[in-house]
């Protein structure tokens, strides 16, 4: 119970962040691949409503430029934690990925990518302990920014998720399809966690 409702009061505000982000656009961007902006459902299949902000949207849109900017020094690590295994990058945040992408290619853009910020880099992503280095590689986002993918899955962060440790994006569905944290071996997780931490690590 305690991390469903962690789950859906970071959900709630990263998704409140990319309607005021989206809301303060004035060049009317492509915010229509991120279906699905307004609501979301968690894991158990509640969804939640998305009001947007009367008066933080400038505030929320400086937040989303921080969080999406690029990587100068990428990496991608693993930790062990109530998931097992799974990728984090080089400040111990969780990664993740989307499934509606498909190999080398994100689906995830406008306000998706404000709620789920892309890995992007600008230099080549170094491989940590127990990262298979073949597997590790960037791909050409639609702005031309370079992400970082892993096993062919474009990786990211989630808003919601507020210090290293936390995993409040995972198993959530928005924006079209399920979000999961990944594996060393290139493979989503999908199992329960295997404590009561609240699913962090």
């Amino acid at each position: 119970m305690r991390r469903h409702t962690r789950t859906v009061t970071a959900l709630a505000s990263a998704l409140l962040l990319a309607t005021a982000a989206a809301g303060c656009s004035d060049n009317g961007g492509d915010h229509g691949s991120a279906s699905g902006s307004d609501r979301a459902e968690q894991p158990n299949n509640h969804e939640v409503d998305v009001v947007p902000a009367a008066s933080s949207s400038t505030s929320a849109s400086a937040s989303a430029s921080s969080s999406a900017s690029a990587s100068s020094s990428p990496k991608v690590d693993v930790k062990n934690g109530s998931f097992g295994k799974m990728l984090v990058d080089e400040k111990g945040r969780s990664l993740y990925q989307f499934d509606k992408d498909t190999t080398n290619k994100s689906m995830c853009s406008g306000s998706c990518a404000t709620a789920w910020p892309p890995f992007t880099v600008t230099s080549k992503p170094v491989a940590g302990s127990g990262i298979k280095a073949n597997l590790l590689k960037t791909i050409k986002r639609s702005d031309g920014s370079e992400q970082v993918a892993y096993n062919g899955r474009p990786l990211y962060r989630f808003e919601g998720d507020k210090k290293p440790g936390d995993i409040n994006g995972q198993d959530i569905n928005a924006f079209g399809a399920k979000w999961f944290i990944m594996n060393p071996d290139g493979k989503k997780v999908t199992t329960a966690p295997q404590n009561n931490n609240g699913g962090g690590y």
